[in-house]
């Protein structure tokens, strides 16, 4: 994950899509790459979905996750990747456990800047400029943001006790029923 700590964004000839979310989503935020950085640019994706999205040309390159199922051919896909030269990644972060680990992988791997896209297809840079919406987004996803925070923190707090009350009830239950069965037989 190169440029985390710097603020620069280089230009880029080729940009890596990881579409780890609806596929509306890669949809409706690629027009918006192509007239941002040029139409001479090229997007590539990274996808788990069959068939090109809506608007990419048939010669863009598809990398499909079902095609690198063992670690020999993810690390061949990384290096492939790698020698690709991107300058840019866009990552879909839209609140859906998909391709979690890939989008993990492909961040720490790649030496490119990274650039997280929300499900309204709005995005930003993954750089320490921005780390006060990474942490907003973060609370929000795991609800700790909002009117939802009292109540996730409540259920975090209250959940040992209910775990412990909930033992001890099934273990007297199980007792009585032992005890029933030793005491008839």
């Amino acid at each position: 994950m190169r440029y985390f700590l710097s603020k620069h964004i280089p230009r880029p000839h080729n940009i890596l899509l990881v579409e780890s979310g609806a596929r509306s989503i890669i949809e409706k935020i690629s027009p918006g790459l192509k007239e941002a950085w040029g139409a001479d640019v090229d997007l590539d994706l990274l996808t788990c979905f069959s068939g090109l999205p809506a608007g990419f040309p048939p010669y863009t390159r598809v990398y499909r996750t079902s095609n690198y199922r063992t670690k020999e051919a993810r690390r061949r896909l990384i290096d492939d990747l790698k020698t690709n030269g991107y300058a840019l990644i866009g990552i879909v972060c839209s609140d859906e456990p998909i391709l979690f680990k890939w989008k993990l992988a492909i961040a720490y791997h790649l030496p490119a800047k990274v650039f997280i896209v929300n499900e309204n297809g709005d995005y930003f840079w993954l750089d320490r400029g921005h780390l006060d919406l990474l942490r907003q987004m973060v609370l929000l996803r795991s609800g700790l943001a909002g009117a939802g925070a009292v109540r996730t923190l409540a259920r975090a707090l209250s959940f040992p006790f209910t775990l412990t009350y909930l033992l001890l009830y099934a273990s007297v239950v199980h007792a009585r029923r032992a005890l029933r069965l030793a005491l008839r037989g």
